[in-house]
């Protein structure tokens, strides 16, 4: 069963003794023996809920809304309180889970809009930096705090530099998270030609470093060339399929800033607008990035990737920083 009928069945065994808790006139108290059947069912009902809003709308918005909803009862309970007697019912269940709910919903809305992130990587476009499976932190302010739900930047403490991981919102659809590296910022002139990258008309500086061996779908192994590569002050390494070519102009999308572009068989030159970057992953040939879908404005933004904490197929990957 998945985490979605789960979450169904829940509510629907969990309701009934919710609504039969409101409207009931039974005392509250001590001896109440439905005292931990209906605690179960308000926390069922909590959980589940809000799980379920997971399908219509995203994890920020939830948090926001739990930590509003818990705070506002906790609330009302302190003032209702000032005129409690020691002979007053026993709190009701939905006030007990609030206030309980409460400081650690908080804590992790604040923590995770203001200060680090997790995420997921679920494609190889930034391999060999990043591996499929990795869990990374992503620290949210290294580029100034910026407001919940909206983006919107308020305190700017610096700005994205060439090389550095970013995590931003996708911009043909802002709801989906993506990572690749910094290449191009403001005003930059990007391109790509012959599987070699250029900025303002120098090219980066590569190394050969081997091959690069990955399984593919088929089960059949696919073989890269594998490089070092400076861009900025961060040196990373990327990998290239050697008969690939370096773009297929046919899948570039038609975003906006395309006539900043000149788009060929052989690859690619941009002017990168103004409060916008260009984005590529590490994996060259297999990145769905700024070539195909356009640049990033700075409100898309949500911070710098800075460590793998995690990956359950890969424990050696644990603690692993991300240059």
């Amino acid at each position: 069963m998945d985490l979605f009928k789960l979450g169904v069945l829940g509510l629907l065994v969990a309701l009934p003794v919710v609504v039969w808790d409101l409207f009931s006139k039974r005392p509250r108290g001590v001896d109440d023996r439905m005292a931990s059947l209906v605690q179960t069912a308000w926390l069922v009902l909590f959980v589940c809920g809000f799980g379920l809003l997971l399908k219509v709308t995203g994890f920020s918005e939830i948090l926001l809304a739990a930590s509003t909803l818990t705070g506002l009862v906790v609330l009302w309970n302190t003032f209702r309180l000032r005129n409690r007697t020691a002979t007053s019912p026993v709190e009701a269940p939905w006030v007990e889970i609030s206030r309980s709910f409460f400081p650690v919903i908080l804590a992790v809305f604040l923590v995770r809009s203001f200060l680090f992130e997790p995420f997921k990587i679920p494609s190889g476009s930034m391999i060999p930096t990043l591996r499929i499976g990795d869990f990374i932190l992503v620290n949210k302010y290294t580029y100034g705090l910026r407001m919940p739900i909206t983006n919107h930047s308020f305190v700017e403490l610096s700005h994205p530099q060439r090389g550095e991981v970013m995590v931003f919102h996708y911009p043909p659809d802002p709801s989906t998270n993506y990572i690749k590296r910094v290449v191009g910022l403001p005003g930059d002139v990007v391109s790509y030609q012959g599987k070699r990258l250029s900025i303002n008309g120098q090219t980066l500086s590569t190394v050969s470093d081997g091959s690069y061996s990955e399984l593919v779908e088929s089960l059949n192994t696919a073989q890269f060339d594998q490089f070092q590569e400076q861009l900025g002050t961060h040196k990373h390494a990327i990998i290239v399929a050697p008969y690939q070519p370096a773009i297929f102009p046919s899948q570039v999308q038609n975003y906006p800033g395309r006539d900043r572009c000149d788009v060929t068989a052989d690859g690619f030159t941009c002017t990168v607008p103004a409060g916008h970057y260009f984005m590529m992953g590490d994996n060259r040939d297999r990145s769905s990035d700024s070539r195909y879908w356009g640049f990033v404005p700075e409100d898309n933004i949500v911070g710098k990737a800075v460590l793998v904490w995690m990956n359950f197929n890969d424990f050696t990957r644990i603690g692993t920083l991300v240059y």
